[in-house]
């Protein structure tokens, strides 16, 4: 998820003091790097991290150059990525005599706890201590659809399209599916152009979709295959006496496989048997 980054124009630069400042001691990129998160939030932490220092990070920028997501999408990836510990955002005062308030963005590759942040930031430089990872958040249906536009432009929706989208990509998620799984589904063998992408998608999200995953049963104890003692024939249970239905006289062989197959299995028994009572020894 490291490398999922668009090839898109240079960063727009923010006022020298101001845009992404980067914690200090950071481990190198690996490609596991915000796969704790939903994918658009990883996308953006992802595209956010290859910016360098003094990048304009505000949600109107990030928003106008990640052009499948709009302001409020932005924003509420950076709430979460704020709450995930790779960003952190602090008010300070600038100019003279400090009058003017600005907000100033860190960014980390590495989660951290607040406690670890606010120590950085009055210059105690804490030991690398990564915040424990939280359980997965819940997969996001919006942030899947969304991330198809990333994965082949031709497949780009718009917001509300999205929204709308969103019951028949959970429902998939009911059934087992990634969010890997939706996205192949909806961009694998595309037409060289595709005029409504929303419309294909919900066809695709439609007629593509996994069947429920029903437990298979618990199979029980095999039924024991007898013999009868009498004639040999294989038999389903147990059988009074040791002897097979026909060799009781009550009817014919109750044979599980059938009775044509028993009496032939019976001869073939026979006929192996006798061959060994004849060998000379």
């Amino acid at each position: 998820m490291a490398d999922a980054h668009p090839s898109a124009a240079l960063p727009l630069m923010a006022s020298p003091g101001f845009g992404k400042r980067s914690a200090p001691d950071q481990k190198p990129r690996t490609a596991d790097d915000f796969t704790h998160l939903p994918a658009r939030e990883a996308y953006i932490a992802a595209y956010i991290d290859r910016l360098p220092d003094g990048a304009a990070i505000d949600i109107k920028t990030l928003a106008k150059q990640l052009a499948a997501f709009g302001q409020m999408a932005v924003r509420t990836a950076l709430r979460l990525l704020e709450t995930a510990g790779h960003l952190f955002r602090r008010r300070e005062t600038v100019g003279d005599g400090g009058t003017q308030w600005v907000w100033r963005t860190y960014f980390s590759r590495t989660a951290r706890d607040e406690s670890w942040w606010k120590r950085l930031l009055k210059g105690d430089v804490p030991p690398d201590e990564p915040k424990p990872q939280e359980p997965e958040p819940r997969r996001s249906a919006y942030g899947t659809l969304a991330s198809a536009g990333l994965a082949d432009p031709r497949m780009s929706l718009s917001a509300a399209e999205c929204a709308e989208l969103r019951p028949l990509v959970e429902e998939w998620f009911t059934r087992g599916a990634t969010e890997n799984d939706v996205v192949r589904a909806l961009t694998t063998n595309l037409p060289p152009e595709v005029h409504v992408p929303g419309a294909l998608a919900r066809k695709r999200l439609t007629t593509k979709l996994p069947p429920e995953r029903e437990a298979l049963p618990t199979p029980g104890p095999g039924t024991p295959i007898t013999e009868c003692k009498v004639c040999r024939a294989p038999a389903r249970g147990p059988l009074p006496d040791g002897r097979c239905r026909t060799c009781r006289g009550d009817g014919p062989h109750e044979g599980w496989l059938g009775e044509s197959f028993a009496e032939d299995l019976r001869r073939k028994v026979e006929a192996v048997r006798e061959g060994i009572r004849r060998a000379p020894r």
